[in-house]
């Protein structure tokens, strides 16, 4: 074979090589040094080809000249250039050097051409030793690339002395041997990048990261997963069972849950919960998110595993604060409802009895001795409460002062004698840390299904009970009857005056200021209904209201708060500052087909900008009709209107719904801010609170504030606003202007 043969196919393996280089460059940008080295190689393999192929003349040597100079400064910049030695300002010199290289070798061999091949194999096989050797000790995964550089340097410096016989033959295995070594290394080295950044990835995730086939076994885990399912490291997981890490009960349990994959036609992921049970007894909660994916035709499942340990936790004691009152550790009003229809679902007819228990004259307790003595009573009742019932009993802190028992399995006999022996355990006197008090009870009972197949209609009889007990006396004991409808006739007449008071100007506004925590300075204030009837005298909120809720005189009632706290906004501005204005909105009032367009009206009547209109929504507003109130709710917001959740923690504060509604504020019920004081329990559940509301982006009120000190802690919480009567009561639109300084602080 000619040598001319031998040095094309040399070149031929030359431009594999180059190609090789060209691609990994052009497919990552960042592989700068795979380009400077494809340009080392191509200068290398022109020069040859001129050199060996052509006739030897002067411009020979300039090419070999330039040839040599750019394949050292390719492979030496690239070699630089992967270590992070050589930076874009090193360019220009090593430019620069290249030329005066390319000057001096021509000059040397125009002098001495006998010289120039010694001189080229030698720099070549320095250029190449040295950059292997730099490869070779400071990165792994180029490593064997690395060597094979220092055998082709080594050879190039043999051949410089003359220690290889100039045989083509030879020199051709050699050259494709070493140059099909170097494009085996080079694939070698991107795998192994490849695989280093994968491995890389995955281990920098927060959460527990498997991929198992279809048969159940563990092809590739992290060590976030290793750690969560108790193993040392996680080439520990790698070829085991799913089933050995008991993330499944058994191996069929395991391959039906991979044949899942299969019938659900892309509704990925799956998202299930599982508890793993660790060797050392240890019990974790892990959230496992499923997807599949197919590689190779074969189909194998991607997992990622989360600890819900602290989600839980928190879950927990949000649940807990829904569903307990946080004074007594009873079950709360929310909670014994749940119970009480799970129950009443169970009972059989005359199986069950109602207690609702209200304190006689507790509030002038609350305003003599105050409120932290008040609710040492109501921990001590609560625990009397508990002493004469049945161990399945429920028992709840319905309201203020006011208490339900549920008995099942208890005739109207048997609830008399447990309501006596009530009766007796309250009479003996409470042990308070100022005086000893004697407090009395007053107890209505309604009995199931006779007075009542609901929960709630169970709850309403035994409270008309109850106020006929305290109509016939304190301590007394009364089970409800058909001639027990005073209240129900009283709601009547309230229901029919009620429906003049707006034609008759009966109603009125008083405003609440909400202030800064961290300043005082007046942001919003409440508008708060009131109602002095011609015919019943000044009626309490808390009467009039629900009974308006029960019919359609809540819409009217909250048109008309509506239009006139948005005209004594518009009276106030200028000299009271942006200020926003709250009001409160009922479920039915929310979903009525007018509510929108009446808002928006109000606004525009008194050329109100949406912003400065709060409406104050509560928890029950949300879980009624939740499609209708979503709507609702988004289109206020595209409005511009502000949107309050009021009396938050009350009823079950699910996230769920914090995260499906668009609102803007949070509003912590009273009884919680109440509790920041006395105990480390009451403060942490309300900084978890003012933590979330944050968290969730929402500005957060705390309600009820009555101290100096509730001020302070609440502001250290990170509470945006405050409210209650420390700051202020409900007052006068003229009160409130003439009392707001000039300053804006309160």
């Amino acid at each position: 074979m000619a040598p001319q043969t031998y040095i094309l196919f040399s070149l031929a393996a030359d431009a594999i090589l180059i190609a090789i280089l060209l691609f990994l460059w052009a497919r990552q940008r960042s592989e700068w040094h795979a380009l400077l080295w494809a340009g080392g190689q191509l200068a290398l393999s022109l020069g040859s080809a001129s050199w060996v192929l052509g006739e030897h003349a002067s411009m020979h040597y300039l090419i070999a000249a330039t040839s040599l100079c750019g394949a050292v400064a390719g492979f030496v910049g690239g070699t630089e250039y992967f270590l992070g030695k050589l930076q874009r300002r090193h360019l220009r010199p090593l430019m620069l050097a290249c030329g005066l290289g390319v000057i001096g070798l021509y000059g040397l061999w125009e002098g001495q051409p006998l010289r120039a091949e010694w001189l080229t194999a030698t720099m070549l096989g320095v250029a190449m030793v040295w950059s292997g050797l730099r490869l070779a000790m400071h990165r792994n995964r180029y490593r064997f690339l690395g060597m094979a550089l220092v055998v082709r340097g080594l050879y190039n410096l043999a051949n410089s002395l003359g220690w290889i016989p100039p045989d083509y033959e030879s020199w051709f295995v050699y050259s494709i041997a070493i140059k099909t070594t170097c494009v085996l290394c080079l694939i070698h080295a991107v795998q192994e990048k490849i695989r280093h950044r994968y491995v890389h990835t995955i281990d920098s995730l927060s959460s527990g990261f498997l991929i198992h086939d279809g048969s159940g076994l563990i092809q590739v885990a992290n060590e976030r997963c290793a750690t969560l399912l108790g193993r040392a490291n996680a080439a520990a997981l790698i070829g085991t069972h799913v089933v050995e890490q008991r993330l499944f009960e058994s191996r069929d349990a395991a391959a039906a849950y991979f044949r899942r994959f299969e019938a659900a036609h892309g509704a990925y992921p799956f998202i299930e919960t599982a508890t793993i049970a660790l060797e050392n007894s240890q019990r974790v909660p892990l959230e496992l998110i499923a997807s599949p994916y197919i590689e190779s035709g074969q189909l194998y499942c991607m997992v990622q595993l989360f600890d819900i340990s602290e989600r839980q936790k928190k879950d927990a004691l949000l649940h807990r604060a829904a569903h307990h009152d946080p004074v007594t550790g009873l079950l709360n009003r929310h909670g014994l409802i749940q119970a009480l229809e799970l129950l009443l679902q169970q009972a059989r007819p005359g199986d069950c009895a109602l207690f609702f228990i209200d304190l006689d004259r507790f509030k002038r307790i609350n305003d003599t001795f105050g409120h932290e003595t008040g609710d040492h009573l109501l921990c001590q009742f609560a625990q009397r409460l508990q002493g004469p019932l049945p161990a399945n009993a429920l028992v709840a802190r319905f309201g203020g002062d006011e208490f339900i028992i549920v008995l099942p399995c208890a005739g109207e006999a048997m609830a008399r004698m447990v309501g006596q022996r009530i009766l007796d355990a309250v009479a003996t006197p409470f042990s308070l840390p100022q005086q000893a008090l004697s407090v009395s009870a007053s107890i209505g009972v309604a009995c199931h299904p006779q007075h009542g197949a609901s929960a709630d209609v169970l709850i309403r009889n035994a409270d008309i009970a109850m106020y006929e007990a305290k109509k016939t006396g304190r301590s007394q004991l009364r089970f409800f009857d058909d001639d027990m409808t005073a209240h129900a006739r009283e709601a009547l007449i309230i229901d029919g005056a009620l429906r003049e008071a707006i034609a008759r100007d009966e109603l009125r506004l008083l405003y609440q200021p909400i202030v800064t925590a961290d300043g005082g300075r007046l942001r919003k204030v409440e508008a708060l209904l009131r109602w002095h009837s011609a015919q019943l005298g000044t009626v309490p909120p808390d009467r009039f209201i629900a009974v308006a809720e029960d019919s359609e005189l809540i819409v009217d009632l909250g048109h008309w708060v509506l239009r006139q706290a948005c005209r004594q906004l518009a009276q106030w501005d200028g000299a009271m500052g942006e200020l926003v204005i709250s009001i409160n909105v009922s479920a039915r009032q929310l979903l009525d087909s007018a509510f929108i367009d009446q808002v928006r009206s109000a606004l525009d009547e008194h050329q109100l900008p949406a912003r400065r209109l709060e409406l104050e929504l509560t928890e029950r507003v949300l879980l009624d009709d939740t499609d209708k109130v979503q709507v609702a709710l988004s289109r206020l917001s595209a409005l511009g209107v502000s949107l309050s959740l009021d009396d938050f923690g009350t009823g079950y504060s699910s996230l769920a719904y914090l995260a499906r509604f668009r609102l803007d504020t949070l509003k912590i019920d009273r009884s919680f801010v109440m509790q920041i004081e006395h105990g480390e329990r009451g403060h942490n559940l309300a900084a978890t609170i003012v933590s979330m509301g944050r968290s969730l982006g929402m500005e957060v009120v705390a309600e009820g504030v009555e101290t100096a000190q509730q001020a302070a802690i609440l502001q250290a919480m990170g509470c945006h606003y405050l409210q209650g009567y420390h700051i202020a009561r409900p007052m006068e639109a003229q009160a409130l202007a003439l009392s707001f300084s000039a300053s804006g602080r309160w």
